[in-house]
């Protein structure tokens, strides 16, 4: 069982890509969930929340108010590395740990879908990493549209973000999704067999 690793900026249309591959069989880790897991159910983590937020952080309920974290930890880059040094670990110990079931059960292809690859170090649990690309003012719209955020917010994340070209550069795998949907399917087709066949997938761009 491979590996495969899908990141791209935000509103870029991983998780459109990583839907599209567990249509095919994939097993996909939704890497920004396990993180709000984390955030809600892991005393650890929740400390390091505390620590680093206040008692803000959480809301009467005892669930953690994302929105507050965000906008705090994206006004801020040393809070953001901070944030990250304390989710990150827990989020690849448990991938390994579905990875290890996911190959057990006979899975034909593990996903991990992640912002954050390179800079988590993920790379190094996978085989291949595709990174997802679409053009600026599709990304923005999306996000606007899907978080009910403005787009000076979505700028704010997306200056904490790698720049596009420099993850094209680390990229094995480049997915374009500028067209309609039926073309980025059969990309993610092509993707999902080169994945599954017996030999590795050559670096290619879409």
């Amino acid at each position: 069982m491979k590996r495969l690793g899908v990141t791209g900026g935000i509103g870029s249309g991983k998780t459109t890509v990583c839907r599209m591959l567990e249509e095919l069989g994939a097993r996909v880790f939704y890497a920004d969930d396990e993180a709000k897991r984390l955030l809600a159910s892991d005393a650890s983590v929740r400390r390091d929340m505390i620590d680093l937020f206040g008692p803000e952080s959480y809301l009467p309920d005892g669930s953690p108010n994302r929105p507050f974290i965000a906008r705090m930890a994206f006004a801020d880059k040393a809070l953001l590395d901070r944030l990250n040094a304390a989710v990150h670990p827990p989020v690849l110990k448990r991938f390994e740990e579905a990875a290890q079931r996911a190959q057990r059960e006979g899975a034909p292809l593990m996903v991990k879908e992640a912002a954050l690859i390179f800079e988590a170090g993920a790379d190094r649990q996978l085989d291949t990493v595709a990174v997802v690309e679409a053009p600026l003012r599709a990304r923005i719209e999306r996000v606007c549209a899907r978080d009910g955020v403005s787009q000076e917010e979505v700028a704010a994340r997306m200056a904490h973000q790698a720049d596009p070209s420099a993850l094209r550069e680390r990229a094995d795998i480049v997915l374009a999704n500028d067209g309609d949907p039926e073309q980025l399917r059969r990309k993610v087709e092509r993707l999902y067999r080169d994945m599954t066949s017996r030999r590795s997938p050559a670096g290619y761009s879409d």
